[in-house]
């Protein structure tokens, strides 16, 4: 390989929020959702151009910002993305916030599909609109898509909106076109609009592919919100840039007054130069990143089946990010996660993180070299393993009265 993902970077004392937050050393990290890779080397290349530059000042987009976004996701995901539908801003969580703001009132319902990603919860509530689950199907270690309860839920007139992440994090599904155009068919009906997060469009796997939401026809198109960043394809979080789709005039003229109010649409210098490089010129880089990640996934998969074969992995067909079956261990995930960090030093995100649906799971963050990941995966054995013999010393008893 052209890359050296094996690598390891130290990020201690870097104000790492991953690395730098747990307070003690020994503690390895594999929660939050950044990469412990370098970035492209293009990327890099142009900040520290632009660096050398040596004046920072006020900052407007340039066309070649447009022209790379409309370029990727051409080619990456075959939507065709117009200018004018573009509104910059500084993160996808502040574009959702704003577009809950923009086209909800209080206390307005807005629909998630649980266990989903955790901060959908607060940006939500925080707003002053009511949450309202369509909890996903968990079934022989798959999860699918509820659509009677959608229809159900949708039908009420006080649900404006579906948060749909799309590939869905944490469970690590990509929605197939079919199962796209039943939300979006289910929520015209209703008139719901769909806000599409699909900041890890970019990480799908072999034998899947990711269709954008509004890519399917003209109905969901106008119907929809789409909110996509390079920060998770690139580990570029720090530069703070993303962008929102909308391609109906109203909708992103009432999306964009909020995004100025809210004060989330200035402009980073070096966020725009990072997109354009890593649009332009991180493909090939990317390309590599996903056979190391997906073996990354292939590692986990074999150690845990081997070592711990009462933990269920969870397919990956998407993310870096691995959801698991701890339901064995009769314990809560809270716990689990407890046990772990206290005694392993092995910081994972607890699965009620994601919704209560969540509770016996944990998601691990394979996004690192293979001998951290290996690490990692050591600790979690020799924690688990003494858990797992204690419940069938129990069960074994035999019992006499």
């Amino acid at each position: 390989m052209k890359y050296n993902f094996d690598k390891i970077t130290p990020r201690r004392n870097t104000n790492s929020c991953k690395w730098d937050s747990a307070g003690d050393d020994a503690v390895l990290p594999m929660w939050v959702a950044d990469m412990d890779f370098v970035t492209a080397p293009p990327i890099i290349e142009t900040l520290i151009q632009r660096a050398q530059h040596g004046i920072f000042g006020y900052t407007k987009i340039p066309n070649a910002y447009y022209d790379a976004v409309i370029s990727w996701f051409s080619k990456r995901h075959n939507f065709e993305v117009q200018k004018s539908w573009i509104l910059y801003t500084t993160g996808v969580m502040p574009a959702i916030s704003a577009i809950i703001q923009a086209l909800t009132a209080t206390g307005d319902k807005v629909i998630i599909q649980s266990p989903v990603y955790n901060c959908f919860y607060p940006v939500i509530s925080d707003n002053g609109r009511e949450i309202i689950s369509n909890d996903l199907f968990y079934k022989d270690g798959t999860y699918n898509l509820d659509f009677a309860g959608l229809e159900k839920i949708t039908a009420d007139p006080k649900a404006k909106l579906l948060l749909l992440c799309h590939p869905h994090n944490p469970v690590g599904r990509v929605w197939t076109r079919k199962e796209l155009e039943t939300i979006g068919d289910i929520c015209l009906r209703n008139q719901v609009i769909v806000v599409s997060d699909e900041i890890h469009c970019d990480f799908v796997y072999l034998g899947h592919q990711h269709i954008p939401f509004a890519s399917i026809n003209s109905d969901f198109l106008y119907h929809s919100v789409t909110c996509t960043s390079p920060s998770k394809t690139f580990n570029i979080a720090g530069l703070q840039t993303a962008n929102i789709f909308a391609a109906d005039s109203n909708i992103r003229e009432r999306i964009g007054k909020v995004l100025i109010t809210n004060r989330v649409a200035e402009i980073n210098s070096f966020g725009v130069e990072g997109l354009i490089a890593a649009y332009n010129e991180g493909e090939d880089w990317l390309q590599e990143l996903l056979i190391y990640l997906y073996g990354n996934y292939q590692y986990l998969k074999e150690f845990l089946d081997i070592n711990l074969p009462q933990l269920k992995v969870l397919s990956l067909q998407a993310t870096y990010l691995v959801w698991i079956d701890c339901s064995a261990l009769q314990q809560s995930s809270k716990e689990i996660s407890g046990i772990l960090l206290n005694k392993g030093k092995l910081w994972l995100n607890e699965g009620v993180m994601y919704g209560a649906n969540g509770n016996h799971f944990m998601r691990i963050n394979i996004a690192c070299s293979r001998p951290l990941l290996s690490e990692g995966l050591k600790r979690m054995k020799q924690v688990l393993s003494p858990l797992f013999n204690s419940i069938i010393d129990i069960k074994g008893r035999n019992y006499l009265f």
